[in-house]
């Protein structure tokens, strides 16, 4: 197989089999085709706002199969063994199901996932929302869904699919009506802040065993969307869907929704917030300070703690020197609040290990990479985020202990984060976090799968590429996202070059084969006025 991306008569290649394969394009519809492209609703993923940018490239993207001898194999057998192991998957678009269970892009994702498989990509991850499927409590709708594993299918590639419990801000994906409805009147089934503001895109973990949702407990809800998922699914399971993500908290994370105001433009990501002040948490914080015989200690969260957009120093209670995070009530709230989250994962995954472990796909969870601060001794992003994790405690053991007895992967999201292109001033270091949790997660046989956090990181496809392939190379990796930019002649022809480096070990020109040397990538006019993947 020959993937190239063409302006001149030179050719990428990437040699893997001879295949014969009918032209496949892009063809870029009009905005009111009945089985659109691109989709004209506000906060969708759009592929049209490149059209005009692609006309003036003139780009085209063209597969052809070709014969060729077989590239060389690396002489490093760890590299050999390496690339043997890895998984490639690729993100489909979030809101690829929306809006009554229609397919949105259907004819792009189509011409995506044949473009994917002949460049040698494993599958995709398709995110399946809550708030589209069960619009009215116990009845489901996979219709949407059902059609993109048929797609996927027929593509001859793997999935992994998602369940999201949370809602999407962009694109807009709510929670299920009915549970809003309940919110509206109930809102302590959110979390909230200092303030008392609610975040109302995921439920608080609080009620995870209270009966909240029309006489059912959240759990109760879960393990019936689960249930349905995994009979509807049936004939796909263990064959074209080989994994399944149990959503864990804010944006699928196991997590507390402790950053979800950005940071000022043009500032560096404060500490966020402890989420601990719906009345369901403050229950269970009165109840744990008196049974540690402290209860002035369970009126509340630390009051001498920072705001959402501000640095640790602003406030005593995360100062490295003298903080009352190592204060003796620092610890008995940084340990309950910690424990709180790490037991909701526990629910949840032992609920997806039990539903799903008579099958054969794998289950797995996020945990989120909360690298900001962390070369302070306090680890304050972490701390907010539910992470009991500082310079002296390790705050992962527990987590990667509860994967271990659920018998759970653990996925890693910002594998393309560098130290080097963080904001000094944010004392951040996201490689010796992800070193930290990789290492702990290895002591407890947890299994590592990783993610990007956004496919425009500086030096990004290197630093995923260093992750997958290092000392303890995953067997999973997803690429987020299909989309506009993915598709983009910005992005593209990189991705294209990062999955045959993945591929084929890197060799001197003297190692390649004489017909294989010559092959170079590169960019050239083409006449042809629409963007085109075309395989011969």
């Amino acid at each position: 197989m020959e993937v190239s991306v063409i302006r001149s008569s030179s050719q990428a290649k990437i040699s893997k089999t001879e295949l014969g394969c009918r032209d496949l394009r892009f063809c870029f519809g009009k905005s009111n085709d009945k089985n659109k492209i691109f989709s004209r609703k506000p906060n969708s993923v759009c592929f049209d706002s490149q059209i005009s940018r692609f006309r003036k490239a003139g780009l085209r993207f063209t597969l052809k199969a070709v014969h060729s001898d077989p590239i060389l194999e690396s002489k490093s057998p760890a590299t050999s063994k390496s690339l043997d192991r890895l998984r490639l998957f690729v993100g489909l678009p979030l809101d690829a199901v929306s809006d009554g269970n229609s397919v949105n892009h259907a004819r792009a994702i189509g011409a995506g996932l044949k473009a994917l498989k002949l460049l040698g990509v494993e599958g995709v991850e398709l995110p399946v929302w809550w708030g589209v499927v069960e619009n009215e409590m116990g009845k489901y709708d996979w219709s949407g869904y059902l059609a993109v594993a048929e797609m996927v299918q027929k593509a001859g590639l793997k999935l992994h699919v998602s369940l999201c419990f949370h809602a999407s801000s962009q694109p807009r994906i709510p929670l299920p009506k009915w549970v809003t409805k309940i919110g509206e009147s109930q809102s302590s089934i959110f979390f909230a802040d200092r303030s008392g503001q609610h975040y109302q895109q995921c439920l608080s973990l609080a009620v995870d065993d209270l009966a909240v949702l029309d006489g059912k407990t959240p759990v109760q809800v879960y393990q019936g969307f689960c249930e349905s998922f995994k009979s509807t699914f049936s004939p796909f399971i263990g064959s074209t869907i080989t994994g399944i993500s149990m959503g864990l908290g804010p944006d699928g994370e196991l997590r507390y929704p402790s950053h979800h105001k950005p940071a000022k433009s043009g500032t560096i990501t404060g500490v966020g917030e402890f989420q601990c002040y719906d009345t369901n948490m403050l229950n269970l914080l009165k109840q744990y300070a008196e049974a540690n015989g402290n209860p002035l200690w369970g009126l509340g969260g630390p009051h001498d703690a920072p705001t959402y957009d501000q640095a640790p120093n602003l406030n005593s209670f995360f100062k490295d020197h003298g903080g009352s995070w190592e204060s003796p009530y620092g610890d008995f709230f940084l340990s309950w609040y910690s424990s709180e989250l790490v037991s909701h994962g526990n629910r949840l995954l032992s609920l997806a290990s039990s539903i799903f472990g008579d099958t054969e796909v794998n289950v797995y969870g996020k945990v989120p990479l909360m690298h900001s601060w962390y070369k302070t001794r306090a680890h304050p992003s972490e701390l907010t985020a539910g992470f009991y994790n500082t310079a002296s405690r390790n705050g992962y053991e527990a987590v990667a202990e509860m994967f271990a007895r659920n018998s759970c992967k653990i996925i890693l999201p910002g594998m393309d984060l560098s130290d080097e292109h963080q904001p000094h001033d944010s004392l951040s270091s996201p490689e010796s976090l992800l070193a930290q949790i990789r290492t702990t997660c290895n002591k407890h046989r947890v299994e590592v799968a990783g993610q990007n956090l956004a496919s425009g990181a500086p030096g990004g496809l290197e630093q995923i590429k260093k992750n997958m392939l290092g000392e303890n190379p995953i067997d999973l990796f997803t690429y987020q996202r299909m989309g506009a930019h993915f598709f983009s002649p910005e992005h593209f022809p990189s991705f294209t070059e990062f999955v045959r480096s993945l591929s084929q070990p890197e060799l001197h020109p003297d190692d390649l084969p004489s017909d294989e040397a010559e092959a170079t990538e590169s960019v050239q006019t083409s006449s042809d006025p629409n963007i085109h993947l075309q395989t011969a």
